[in-house]
């Protein structure tokens, strides 16, 4: 038998399994039926997910693990913060460790564990990098610019501003008030820009962000094979950054901001060296059950959730009651 765990960060749901437990890893292929299958919400195993979190063993001296992000359709994504918060709390816990670094696609990040936000709402810090503005690393086409930050694009829209930024996944970010954040605009232009467009040919994440004050924003995301999710952390994190760059220098970097989400909040610090940037991405890491189940069940063509032990915890409803405080 070997253990799984379904888990949120900001109400972005996924489960999370570890095959370094397996005696025969799963193939891609296998993966990527598994998480079709457990993140289905219409087969209601504990709901469904936006995704699958896969932790493996890392070649990488420097790093604990090595995290990839299956979504809900099938499709590998190169970055999750969210998910990589919980796969952070994951393997603090497994090799009894407080800051270390997680290979990913991309880059091997940083994760830090920090104070708990409160009696069972884990909080983790993670590192959101390499960034980069550059047209070939979104990819975009068509957009009349090698680089998209703060312009205007008539056929998005005639009157907002948007910023291109890779995180390393693709976002597209505008600056917005409450009145466009609330219309269907976000639903329109997600879903245009991620089925067959002549802008964003792998499609794009597409988050909408509103400036509450000087130290507050509200996101709401878009997101690329997934749709509509509670909170997407590098959309939070790439939102953070365009907000600090359309700031007056003074006030732009090195601030904790908060970042509220239809899943609760985040803390971000956008951080610049030299020419480049990262931001750092603190929240929750929550486990919502435990799930136990034979190994030879998860290489099956078809999932036979009666096999499934479930054991729920206590902790989703410490962080709701944590997040209706804060919201009081």
């Amino acid at each position: 038998m070997i253990q799984m765990q379904k888990v949120h960060g900001s109400q972005n749901q996924f489960f999370l399994l570890d095959q370094t437990q397996l005696e025969k890893p799963l193939t891609d292929p296998e993966l990527v039926n598994l998480a079709r299958q457990l993140t289905d919400r219409r087969t209601n195993f504990l709901d469904g997910a936006d995704g699958l979190l896969v932790i493996s063993e890392s070649s990488h001296p420097d790093a604990l693990g090595r995290m990839q992000v299956i979504n809900a359709d099938g499709s590998f994504a190169s970055m999750c913060g969210n998910g990589l918060r919980t796969v952070g709390r994951y393997l603090a816990e497994k090799y009894h460790k407080t800051s270390f670094k997680v290979e990913t696609d991309q880059a091997d990040l940083a994760v830090t564990c920090q104070p708990d936000w409160a009696e069972n709402v884990k909080a983790v810090g993670v590192e959101i990098s390499p960034i980069s503005f550059k047209a070939k690393d979104l990819p975009f086409n068509n957009l009349g610019t090698d680089e998209l930050i703060d312009q205007n694009v008539p056929a998005f829209d005639d009157d907002l501003t948007f910023t291109a930024v890779a995180v390393p996944n693709p976002h597209l970010i505008s600056l917005v008030s409450a009145d466009v954040l609330h219309s269907d605009f976000l639903k329109t232009l997600g879903a245009a820009l991620n089925r067959p467009n002549p802008y964003f040919p792998d499609g794009v994440n597409v988050s909408l962000a509103q400036v509450i004050d000087s130290d507050h924003l509200f996101v709401r995301t878009y997101e690329r094979g997934v749709g509509f999710t509670n909170a997407c952390g590098t959309g939070m994190s790439a939102a953070s950054l365009v907000f600090a760059l359309t700031q007056p220098q003074e006030h732009a970097f090195e601030r904790l901001l908060t970042v509220t989400n239809p899943g609760g909040f985040v803390q971000t610090k956008v951080h610049q060296t030299d020419d480049s940037y990262w931001v750092e991405l603190i929240g929750n890491a929550t486990v919502m059950a435990e799930i136990e189940v034979d190994e030879g069940e998860l290489h099956q063509p078809f999932l036979s959730f009666s096999d499934f032990s479930v054991t729920p915890t206590k902790e989703d409803e410490a962080y709701q009651a944590f997040i209706a405080k804060k919201a009081n």
